[in-house]
């Protein structure tokens, strides 16, 4: 048989794939790893005592929707990565407008505080542990997703790991939140960040072994 012939052969027993079902298996990937993520943080660190109190204020809705923008994003270039066919998602740009929105934020913060507390308002209480412990319970997101891929056809691998990597750091940054007690934008700009661009990193250099098919 030639190769013609054998393309033939194979083609006329593939099976559309369902409209949405890429996304649907990304985000199942992501909400089982999101549920080892919480039992992380229930076991090892625990809810801020202040929780319900502190949902009523500006300073976690200023972490949540940092991070929940960052993971939107960059969960929907997972998916399109997902595809063998799939060429860089140019609109990763968009990455840069919740940074930019939390820098600008940043920036007034720092407007408003003596000099002399700039050290306190960056570092806040827990500085040495926040990006370690962003990156730590990126792990589980960031299997659910490696399994996830097991029946999908990424081509792209490094920037495919690099963006899953980016995509389980900030889910979670979003479910550390629940903990965190910290509320300055310029943390979060700093210590958030660097734990989510830690787990992308992880992503590049082990998403070609990891998403190999």
């Amino acid at each position: 048989m030639n190769t013609d012939d054998l393309i033939t052969s194979l083609a006329a027993h593939a099976v559309p794939v369902r409209r949405g079902w890429i996304v649907r298996r990304i985000a199942v990937g992501a909400g089982l790893g999101a549920l080892g993520t919480l039992a992380m943080i229930t076991v090892q660190l625990g809810f801020r005592p202040d929780l319900m109190v502190a949902m009523h204020g500006f300073a976690f809705w200023m972490k949540w929707t940092y991070t929940i923008s960052l993971g939107v994003i960059a969960l929907l270039a997972v998916a399109h990565l997902a595809r063998p066919e799939a060429t860089s998602p140019r609109w990763l740009w968009l990455l840069a407008v919740p940074v930019a929105a939390l820098a600008a934020l940043a920036t007034g913060e720092l407007i408003r505080t003596p000099t002399a507390d700039w050290p306190a308002l960056w570092m806040g209480l827990s500085w040495k542990m926040c990006s370690t412990r962003v990156a730590t319970l990126s792990l589980p997101i960031f299997i659910g997703l490696v399994i996830a891929f097991r029946r999908l056809a990424p081509t792209r691998l490094r920037l495919t790991g690099a963006v899953a990597g980016l995509a389980a750091g900030a889910c979670g940054a979003t479910l550390y939140c629940l903990h965190c007690p910290e509320v300055s934008a310029v943390f979060v700009l700093t210590w958030y960040t660097l734990g989510i661009a830690v787990a992308a990193g992880i992503g590049a250099l082990i998403g070609p072994r990891l998403l190999r098919w």
